[in-house]
């Protein structure tokens, strides 16, 4: 078709001639709403990034000689990561006369690793590298599911937030309730006692 064919259609019909295909012989064109079609790719991108995963190596530095309670946190932190779908890389920190005990920090690592695995596995096995000692643990769960838990457990915390500040909403209004209904009481009393004393005189 040729060109000034074309320019005329878009005109008629009130869209856009966009080229779609430049390097074709002979070139294609498409007559659409231009600014739809961006604010839709632009939407469509959006989407894309917002459930796109990025894995993420965290990293948990522990002794040979660690503190049981210290222990307990540190262990607590690769819990975490390893629930938000991330890898984790334990390194195990040699000093001194440290360096010629190797044993210990490989228990260390393989301990930690046991008491993680429900969540985790290991993904590269514990190796000595210089002064220091690498594991690198990988989570059951992939990333997007990590994900898609934790906006879930969002949505319901939000729910249930919302329902208690319903709940006290609606607590003052029973109250105010009782407090009319006894005020109208109060006043029938009040009106029984007026008219005996009428009676009376």
């Amino acid at each position: 078709m040729p060109l000034a064919k074309a320019l005329e259609l878009a005109q008629e019909y009130d869209l856009d001639l966009v080229e779609v295909a430049a390097s074709a012989r002979p070139p294609v064109c498409k007559l659409m709403d231009y600014g739809k079609f961006k604010y839709e790719s632009a939407m469509k991108a959006r989407e894309a990034r917002k459930n796109q995963a990025h894995t993420v190596i965290k990293e948990m530095k522990l002794r040979p000689k660690i503190d049981p309670h210290d222990y307990d946190t540190k262990k607590g932190h690769v819990v975490r990561f390893l629930k938000q779908g991330d890898k984790v890389k334990i390194t195990i920190m040699f000093r001194g006369r440290e360096q010629s005990r190797p044993e210990l920090g490989f228990r260390l690592l393989q301990r930690l690793a046991a008491d993680v695995e429900d969540l985790g596995f290991i993904e590269s096995s514990p190796k000595q590298d210089g002064r220091n000692m690498i594991m690198v643990l990988g989570p059951h769960k992939k990333k997007t599911e990590a994900m898609a838990e934790a906006r879930e457990a969002q949505a319901a915390r939000k729910a249930e937030r919302q329902g208690v500040a319903a709940t006290d909403e609606e607590a003052p209004s029973e109250e105010t309730d009782a407090v009319e209904a006894t005020a109208t009481e109060d006043a029938d009393v009040t009106e029984a006692a007026a008219d005996e004393a009428n009676a009376e005189a």
